[in-house]
Formats: structure tokens, sequence, C-alpha cells
């Protein structure tokens, strides 16, 4: 063979080993895709969701409390706008005057806080081709746990 050949047949083995090579890490991204492990084998946990929305509930207890607040002291609030005497009525009206300030701060980080949850457990997770949103909805729940906690020791 000439030179010239022998180089052609030594390209064409190299093109094909590299094509090979290709393919095995294809499969192996495919198989790393279905089984839930990541480059070394180790399985893909739930400890980095969980994390994230424990740490999304810290500031979440704002918004948490004001609706606690809302649900508990505004609505049943026993205050009766047509009653003839005010004396009468037996209605808290600092309650009726925080109102309209809670129900504001309620909308503003209420938003925040679905904007936070929505980017952390929706679109980050989407953005990453290895990874998608079901592990991080799963623990989206863990967002409440400091504001629970929270109540539980008030309450106690």
């Amino acid at each position: 063979m000439t030179d010239s050949a022998a180089g052609e047949v030594a390209d064409a083995k190299e093109a094909e080993a590299e094509a090979e090579a290709e393919a095995e890490a294809e499969a192996e991204a495919e198989a790393e895709a279905e089984t839930g492990t990541d480059e070394r084998g180790r399985r893909r946990g739930l400890v980095a969701p969980a994390l994230a929305n424990l740490a999304i509930g810290v500031p979440a207890i704002i918004p948490l409390y004001l609706t606690y607040w809302l649900l508990t002291d505004y609505l049943p609030s026993p205050c009766d706008a047509f009653a003839p005497d005010p004396a009468l009525s037996n209605c808290d009206y600092h309650t009726l005057d925080h109102a309209p300030v809670m129900m504001f701060l309620l909308a503003v980080t209420g938003a925040l806080l679905l904007m936070a949850l929505t980017a952390v457990n929706v679109l980050t997770p989407r953005g990453r081709e290895d990874d998608g949103p079901r592990r991080w909805l799963t623990t989206a729940p863990l967002f409440l746990v400091p504001f629970l906690t929270l109540l539980c020791l008030a309450k106690a």
C-alpha cells in the first residue's frame, strides 16, 4: 500500500472509532436520563430540591402569615358596617384599619413567592437537559414547613 492509501485507511478507522465513541456517549446519556443517575453513577436524589424549597420557605413566612391573619382575624370579625350603634357591633376597629395594608402586602409578597416557586421548581429544571421538574415539584410543598413550624411553636 502506498502512504496515501494507508493514511485514508487510518482516517477511516479513526472516524469509525469517533462515531462509536459518540454513540456510546449518547447511549450513556439516555440511560442516565432514564435511570436518574449522574455521570458518576450516583442516583440523583431529592436533597437539592428539598433544600431549595425549604430555603424558599423562610421568606415565604411573610405571605403565609398574612394569609393566616386574613383568614383567622379579618374574615371572622363581627363588624357590622350598618350597625345603628358601633358599640353594639363588638367590632375590633384595629383589624379593620389594618386590613387594606395587609391585603396589599399579601398581594405583593404572594406574587413574589409564586414567581420564586415557579422559577425554582419549573423553569430552572426545564433549562437543564439532564433534569426535569418532576423531582422538584414533588418537594415543592416543603416551602410550608418553616411557617408551620413557627405556627406550632407560637401555639405551644
